[in-house]
């Protein structure tokens, strides 16, 4: 067995202060989401997901798989989002097991609704702390860890593949 990579002291911090970082700005945005819309920031993910598909409407595969979500926990969320009117579900019309999600006129206007005061939370945590370099940065990396990442857990790294199509569990 060969022996760990440890982290240096520099990759240590950065690890940590990650780690606070996104814990910290995460929980700001739920919170806020939570006590002014009573809903999850899961939720709202979902809502801005759909929002930006053509005519707002996407197979349940492919919004677990841009979500990164396991599809027990997507199916039970837009289960949720259809109680409220938001969302709604349509067959595939060539695949009996497949499903859209559908984001609703009413679920369309919920977001427009919440999305001021969300930016607002979003720019308080995270935006309006950073200089304009450091956002370019910041973007830099995140869009270097996204396009890494979700190319290792789809390339079959291991990782569970959520909303992989293909994989026989396409019922969702």
């Amino acid at each position: 067995m060969s022996e760990p990579r440890w982290l240096s002291e520099a990759q240590m911090r950065a690890w940590v202060h990650f780690l606070d970082a996104s814990r910290l700005v995460e929980e700001r945005v739920a919170q806020q989401l939570r006590r002014d819309h009573g809903i999850t920031h899961f939720e709202y993910e979902v809502l801005v997901r759909l929002s930006a598909t053509p005519q707002r409407r996407i197979r349940l595969a492919d919004l677990a798989a841009q979500v990164v979500a396991a599809r027990p926990r997507l199916t039970h969320v837009i289960d949720r989002l259809q109680q409220r009117g938001w969302v709604r579900r349509e067959a595939v019309p060539d695949d009996a097991r497949g499903y859209f999600a559908v984001l609703t006129p009413e679920g369309f206007a919920a977001l427009e609704s919440f999305a001021p005061s969300h930016v607002e939370t979003v720019r308080a945590a995270l935006i309006d702390q950073l200089t304009p370099g450091q956002i370019d940065a910041l973007g830099d990396v995140m869009s270097h860890l996204s396009v890494k990442l979700r190319s290792d857990r789809e390339g079959g790294c291991g990782w569970p593949s959520a909303g992989v199509r293909g994989t026989g569990t396409e019922s969702g």
